[in-house]
């Protein structure tokens, strides 16, 4: 028989007791005792038996474990392993009993006794606790939802947990105004009976309010004061400071949707990469990434993501500049550069003697020697491509201001695309915000005014939605009244070959790079970009693009 202990209503009896003034956390206060009854077995080895027949008569509260150790003068050892009942079932009125019980009674394979459940505050779940604190008109919508960063860690002892091993997420919220008076207190009893929470945080402002990389202010409610936390994606691991740089676990879906269309050998230029949820990923299947993001924390950690991952760094090179000036940059680069990564295949392994150990004239012969064709297995080449095939552009609040940049990028390089190559022109990869939509005639709409908005950018209006024409995706809501999408188009040909400097429509110039802009830290023409050495492997990449 299944039971919902997780979601079911606790009936009255077993609820906390209330205290709506309380402030500060008292654990203490949260303290009941119960009257009941238990069905003692006196043939321990028919325990799982028993509860299988008993299972309707049962207490099941969540939290209450419902076999339990029983002491009675009752007994004949004075102590035997026993059953909790329902509450209506009382040891001194066999009216109560059921038939399955009083039919185990009469065997003697069952001796009823009375039992007193001390009921803590361990003995109870978030939801449970909270209705006992907060004031009754706040109760329609509890705080419940929060995002996890990070993965299962290090232990630091706390006080209540003493037998928990380990904790290390950042539980993130994002706390409507009605709550923040409690906010101390919900935090306290979230991080308590959420074993793997290590620090509770709450959001002070929008994504991206108060600066460009998309960072925000926080405060601490509850838990260590550290931000550092490890991400596992796509077999790809991350390590990052969360306040420091942006990152959204709710995303990991999308971030796998657009790196399943990188084909290996392919190049992709991740505009605005963060710490590298499609880089990373794009670069272990072998797909060259060029990675930028003008965040130098999350530049730093982009980098360290691609050392932390086997053969990334083979595939990836990352860059802290203005990501309107690197969609040029890297263009004119990738071009210019002459690279490639050889991955040999791996040795195959040597089977071990299972009795070693064992006197030399006790073992087995040893295993025959792998044959020599596979040992004589050609290295795989994967030479960098001279144009992207992917461009990304994750900034969904000014992304679309980004396109401009695409103005021209081919300008007089006609013959590097087909009908002259069988090499096609780029797929853009734009993401922005625009308002929620609750239907699709409603989708219908938003989708058309955010082609508009591509168009007003491109200087050119792509009609058609669908095919490579135009994709555009709802990935998720993001507030109440905005969602973000995904705008995936294969740059037009009258955008990518227009002469640079031409006036469209307003007589803005576009497609020209912004006076004096430079790529910081870039090797001038001719010289090689070495990258460093990671565990004794030395990585060569030409990185040649003209600032």
């Amino acid at each position: 028989m299944a039971h919902s202990e997780e979601t079911a209503p606790l009936a009255d009896m077993f609820r906390p007791p209330i205290n709506r003034a309380m402030k500060t956390l008292d654990r203490s206060f949260f303290r009941k005792e119960i009257k009941l009854a238990a069905a003692c077995v006196l043939d321990q080895k028919n325990i799982s038996v028993l509860q299988k027949e008993l299972d309707r008569d049962m207490l099941w509260v969540p939290k209450v474990i419902p076999i339990t150790q029983i002491n009675s003068d009752l007994l004949p050892d004075k102590t035997a392993r026993g059953l909790l009942l329902k509450p209506d079932i009382k040891v001194e009125d066999e009216t109560s009993w059921g038939l399955k019980i009083r039919d185990l009674v009469n065997k003697g394979e069952i001796i009823m006794t009375p039992y007193q459940l001390e009921m803590t505050y361990r003995s109870w779940r978030y939801h449970d606790i909270m209705a006992a604190i907060l004031p009754e008109d706040e109760q329609s919508e509890i705080p419940v939802g929060f995002s996890a960063v990070g993965h299962v860690g290090t232990y630091v002892p706390i006080h209540f947990f003493p037998h928990i091993a380990q904790r290390s997420l950042k539980a993130h919220l994002n706390l409507r105004d009605q709550y923040l008076p409690y906010k101390s207190l919900i935090a306290s009893v979230l991080l308590d009976k959420n074993p793997t929470i290590a620090t509770v945080i709450n959001k002070l402002d929008d994504v991206g309010e108060e600066n460009e990389f998309r960072t925000f202010r926080y405060e601490v409610l509850s838990g260590r004061d550290d931000m550092n936390v490890q991400v596992k994606e796509q077999d790809c691991v991350f390590n990052f400071d969360y306040s420091k740089v942006y990152w959204n676990t709710r995303l990991s879906t999308e971030h796998k949707r657009l790196v399943k269309n990188f084909k290996p050998g392919e190049a992709v230029c991740d505009v605005m990469a963060g710490v590298g949820p499609f880089a990373i990923p794009a670069g272990k299947k072998k797909v060259f990434v060029w990675a930028n993001d003008l965040n130098p924390d999350s530049y730093k950690y982009l980098v360290r993501n691609a050392k932390m991952n086997k053969q990334v760094l083979d595939f990836m090179l990352g860059f802290c500049v203005d990501g309107r000036s690197f969609i040029r940059t890297a263009t004119a680069g990738l071009l210019k550069s002459d690279r490639q990564v050889t991955i040999r295949p791996q040795k195959p392994s040597r089977t071990k003697s299972p009795s070693q150990g064992k006197k030399p004239a006790e073992q087995p012969k040893p295993a025959e020697e792998p044959k020599l064709a596979e040992e004589q297995k050609p290295p795989k080449i994967f030479k960098q491509p001279k144009t992207f095939s992917h461009y990304v552009l994750n900034l969904p609040a000014t992304a679309i201001t980004f396109l401009p940049s695409f103005i021209g990028l081919f300008e007089g390089q006609e013959s590097l695309f087909t009908p002259h190559t069988d090499v096609k022109l780029p797929m853009i990869h734009v993401y922005c915000f625009a308002a929620k939509t609750r239907n699709d005639d409603d989708l219908k709409i938003e989708k058309a005014k955010i082609r508009e908005r591509v168009g007003e950018q491109l200087g050119y209006v792509i009609e058609k939605e669908g095919h490579e024409e135009m994709v555009i995706r709802d990935v998720r809501d993001v507030a109440p009244q905005k969602s973000m999408f995904c705008v995936s188009f294969r740059l037009p040909r009258e955008v990518a070959f227009r002469k640079r400097g031409e006036k469209v429509e307003g007589g803005k110039v576009e497609g020209e790079q912004v006076e004096g802009e430079k790529m910081e830290g870039e090797k001038m023409e001719g010289e090689k970009v070495e990258g460093e050495k990671v565990e004794g492997e030395k990585v060569d990449s030409d990185a040649e693009s003209k600032g």
